[in-house]
């Protein structure tokens, strides 16, 4: 059996996978967890990200408003499905420069060195990867942005590897990108980034269709004693557009732009009717997870069609049993 290397987590939300379920990952019946008018102004509230607070809960969460802007909310819960979402979004103290805002969208949080790390797609002229942290989810500090644009979808590990602090992003453009490849970047400091390393691409569609279009990386890294638990999105262009899905890969713990493992088969797709129709239909997007180290078990929150906000559990057994049944072999 495999092991998750973090803390306890006693209250992670949870439902037992139902009986004769065949895939490694089954959705919480109340989904979804947040409507898309929870707070007074917005048209939709998805791709989010949340962590354990103080014996509870806390995040920051994607909230488009009803004049479609983007930006970015916190919010707390005591049981990680009922969120309290504040009505105001997260202001950043910093360099005017760098915080002047012109949009923020699909937050990642971790918990590291003492403080709540956040990263979302930030526009900078273009989009590109916003960097910041809280103490307390009141108050909130920018830092540099990490990269030129254009730039999505970045992830940083939750610890140092090797004395370097390293984040997974995509490399994009402007628009709805149409490509896109997983790549790992290292800090000494949280401002200067480089030795970047290619991790992995799109697949052949006879071989993997799901992943042919783009990948990218979802929630934080799951530290596990075989190495880094990667969660990440997958994207199909079809004859009725996009379709996005969810992956599993496995990375290793020293140099993890290094794949030891990945599956064919995706984990998670659309399916429910508020993940196959919103505002952008055929999308299951995963932003975040909670671990339990003692269970194995995780909890996986995502967005759904653009729209809404899902809930879906798993174990680390589930998964790395998966990779084993369906490898994906190039």
């Amino acid at each position: 059996m495999s092991h998750i290397i973090g803390q306890s987590l006693p209250n992670i939300p949870w439902q037992d996978k139902p009986q004769g379920y065949d895939m490694p990952v089954w959705r919480y019946t109340g989904n979804p967890i947040i409507q898309r008018h929870q707070i007074p102004s917005s048209n939709s509230i998805f791709n989010s990200a949340v962590v354990p607070y103080k014996g509870k809960f806390a995040g920051v969460f994607r909230c488009d408003s009803k004049s479609i802007s983007m930006d970015i909310f916190p919010g707390f819960s005591d049981d990680g499905i009922h969120w309290n979402i504040n009505p105001d979004p997260v202001h950043f103290e910093g360099d005017p420069d760098v915080t002047k805002r012109e949009y923020r969208y699909d937050p990642r949080v971790l918990y590291m060195d003492g403080k709540y790390y956040i990263t979302w797609c930030n526009g900078y002229h273009g989009p590109t990867i916003g960097l910041g942290w809280t103490d307390d989810f009141k108050t909130f500090h920018q830092l540099e942005n990490a990269f030129l644009p254009y730039n999505r979808n970045g992830v940083l590990f939750p610890r140092k590897i090797n004395g370097m602090y390293m984040m997974l992003s995509r490399p994009s453009d402007t628009g709805h990108t149409p490509f896109g490849d997983i790549f790992c970047s290292q800090s000494p400091d949280l401002t200067f980034w480089g030795k970047h390393r290619y991790v992995m691409g799109t697949v052949n569609g006879d071989v993997s269709a799901w992943q042919s279009k783009k990948i990218g990386p979802g929630p934080v890294p799951i530290e596990t004693d075989e190495g880094w638990l990667l969660i990440y999105h997958g994207v199909i262009n079809t004859c009725n557009g996009f379709v996005y899905r969810v992956g599993v890969a496995l990375l290793d713990i020293d140099q993890p732009w290094i794949v030891k493992k990945r599956s064919a088969y995706y984990i998670l797709g659309p399916q429910e009717l508020y993940e196959l129709a919103g505002d952008v239909p055929n999308v299951t997007f995963p932003c975040a997870t909670l671990t339990d180290a003692d269970t194995g078990r995780i909890a996986i929150y995502y967005g759904c069609a653009d729209t809404v906000t899902g809930l879906a559990f798993t174990t680390l057994d589930e998964l790395m049993q998966y990779m084993d049944d369906h490898p994906l072999i190039l």
